[in-house]
């Protein structure tokens, strides 16, 4: 039966082709659409697990998250240092890190923070960063960067190669810094987050390339431009003043807070305290929260793409059902013989029946090698431009239930062309035709 079938496939091989085609494409599109929400979402999820807090200037949520974790926009003018100290210095707090925006390599972010970062910054549910090669920004100068695992392959940098980085966020730069380069001290292994195509570098190396067009002309009359012996090359911070710094170099402004708590039940009390701080507009953010409103405003989106994908299948099980249903008058010379042969009305069914199971298992295999080759292309891309992958996992339950229905949906398709040609081939055998 099952080579009989393809005998007679081959024979329709144009059109069976095409219906194979149909049916691959809305595979591929199912499963890619599916493979790509469960890629993004994984990566956004593990690019912020170890953070309880992000702390930015009064904006939107959503905003803030997309800018200080996955380096994508701004946060606006930033907050004073006096606030991250403020912060940092909060009961609740167990860590902060302090976070500088606005740069670009060669369109990736370029992010200003100091060795904290890599000492609590987790991913992936709880992975610490680790080094592929060099060392963090500790003891290395202002002039240190660390890259990641994304910028080091892209561009081939390795430990003790020089980069200069540009004004301005993403692929537009507005002017280039390259009288002040940075030479690479490391590079991160990969992580399948957004860290994978970020800069890092020092706070002092950060304010460094901005001092010249941030600074205002002094004026020599003014009695406050005048040095002081009070205060030995170091700005005075309020009400931090006499303390020892805990930093080894504290900006005027920063652009966005980490913040780990010793308690997370304390998250919702320290939120508070930020958003009503008088001092500057402040909007602390839980991460979760932002992802799931973020999956709120794109969900419509999938959901469109989703039944885009189911229509193609449609489509697809349509095209089968009219390919089989043409072919029946045309076929029933070939149905009279084997009825002369012994076969039976179900035999007969049967042919039609294995005829739409091959082309759905061959759309299906199809659209896996589809799936596979597109997943290889568009990976780097994703990777490139958003931080995100979508993997080439292996397949779940889910994936497999959806291969499990769209054959039994190409079976069930054939029953109709199948009712028909048992109704044929039944009243052939009652007739005489000369």
């Amino acid at each position: 039966m099952l080579v009989f079938s393809l005998r007679s496939l081959w024979n329709r091989r144009f059109v069976a082709g095409l219906t194979v085609l149909a049916i691959s494409l809305s595979v591929a599109l199912i499963l890619g659409v599916e493979r790509l929400r469960d890629g993004a979402r994984d990566s956004f999820a593990n690019s912020a697990s170890g953070i309880d807090l992000i702390v930015a200037p009064r904006g939107n949520p959503v905003q803030i998250l997309m800018a200080t974790v996955f380096g994508v926009g701004g946060t606006g003018t930033g907050m004073t240092w006096d606030s991250f100290e403020w912060l940092e210095d909060r009961p609740e707090v167990a860590w902060a890190v302090p976070i500088q925006m606005g740069d670009n390599h060669r369109g990736y972010p370029v992010i200003g923070t100091d060795a904290s970062y890599f000492e609590h910054f987790r991913h992936s549910g709880g992975q610490p960063l680790t080094l592929a090669a060099g060392t963090i920004l500790t003891g290395d100068g202002a002039d240190a960067a660390v890259v990641g695992a994304e910028v080091a392959a892209r561009f081939d940098y390795a430990p003790g190669a020089l980069i200069v980085n540009a004004h301005g966020s993403g692929e537009v730069s507005f002017e280039l810094h390259d009288d002040a380069p940075f030479t690479i001290s490391g590079v991160l292994e990969p992580t399948g987050t957004a860290v994978d195509r970020m800069v890092f570098v020092t706070l002092e190396g950060f304010d460094a390339l901005h001092a010249e067009e941030d600074a205002p002309a002094a004026d020599p009359l003014d009695p406050a431009a005048m040095p002081t012996d009070d205060h030995d090359g170091h700005d005075d911070h309020g009400e931090h003043e006499g303390t020892e710094a805990k930093h080894s170099h504290e900006p005027d402004r920063i652009n966005a807070v980490y913040v780990g708590l010793i308690d997370r039940t304390n998250v919702l009390g320290l939120q508070r305290a930020v958003n009503e701080r008088p001092s500057d507009a402040l909007s602390a953010v839980l991460p979760a929260v932002a992802l799931a409103e973020l999956w709120g405003i794109t969900g419509t989106a999938e959901r469109a793409m989703q039944l885009m994908a189911w229509a193609v299948a449609l489509a697809g099980m349509i095209g089968m059902v009219v390919m089989l249903s043409a072919t029946l008058d045309t076929r029933r010379r070939e149905f009279a013989i084997l009825r002369s042969v012994g076969a039976t009305p179900n035999r007969i069914v049967a042919l039609i029946v294995a005829e739409a199971a091959i082309l759905t298992a061959a759309g299906l295999i199809l659209g896996l090698v589809l799936l596979t080759a597109a997943t290889f292309v568009i990976d780097p891309i994703l990777s490139a431009r958003f931080g995100l992958r979508s993997g080439l996992n292996v397949f779940g339950m889910r994936e497999l239930a959806t291969l499990f229905l769209i054959f039994w949906a190409g079976l069930f398709a054939s029953l109709i062309p199948a009712v028909r040609v048992y109704r044929m081939t039944l009243a052939d055998g009652l007739s005489v035709r000369l």
